[in-house]
């Protein structure tokens, strides 16, 4: 892409993998700051090394460590992802093109999210967690084509979800504000800092956990 072409909150694809930007700096060198959306890394590049995508519905891919997909088939509720796709925001309200935010109330004509934005329900898709079989998935820009490779980069794209020494969670429950490190893994038990151990399962269930960040990358 050229320099003038980037625009913050656009889906790019970036050494193969899809990130968001959010920022672009013509001052440097590395002009374009990016957020991998599988994990929320951050990370720099030129304008010549992305690729614009634009999400769509029934795209499929990994957002902070879970697996969405798009969708029109039914309004957002409480606790939802939406990804903003068509913004026509109120003098009022600050929400972008491709901004994901959470769903804190819903109206009749849209929805009130975590961070106080009016999103009328035609501005919006919703990320349904998992990956419907229609799907279609955008994390990376080429993919393998043949059976047994396919399967190969399954088990990759989930052994890549899976917790890790260094990941930070934070319990979902509204009224708890624990935030917690993975210090070690056993198989399929998960230690943390506070001393409590937990299935890899529970962990990844965003009912009960959510994924903020790795201490070692960030």
């Amino acid at each position: 892409m050229k320099l003038f072409q980037v625009r913050k909150g656009q889906f790019v694809y970036f050494e193969n993998e899809l990130h968001k930007v959010y920022a672009v700096k013509p001052m440097y060198k590395k002009s374009i700051h990016l957020i991998r959306l599988r994990d929320l890394t951050q990370v720099l590049s030129k304008a010549a090394e992305i690729e614009k995508y634009q999400p769509k519905e029934r795209d499929s891919f990994i957002f902070n460590k879970k697996v969405y997909t798009l969708s029109r088939e039914r309004k957002a509720e409480v606790g939802d992802y939406v990804l903003i796709t068509n913004p026509n925001p109120d003098i009022l309200d600050y929400y972008t093109l491709n901004a994901i935010e959470i769903v804190s109330s819903v109206e009749n004509k849209g929805v009130i999210t975590n961070d106080s934005n009016g999103i009328r329900h035609n501005e919006y898709l919703l990320m349904v967690p998992g990956r419907n079989e229609n799907s279609n998935a955008i994390e990376y820009r080429e993919r393998p084509t043949n059976d047994d490779r396919d399967l190969t980069d399954e088990t990759s794209i989930y052994n890549d979800l899976l917790p890790i020494i260094g990941d930070v969670y934070k319990k979902s429950n509204k009224d708890s504000e624990l935030e917690v490190m993975v210090v070690g893994v056993n198989d399929t038990t998960v230690f943390l800092g506070n001393g409590s151990q937990v299935p890899q399962e529970e962990l990844m269930d965003t009912e009960k956990w959510l994924f903020q960040y790795n201490l070692v990358e960030k």
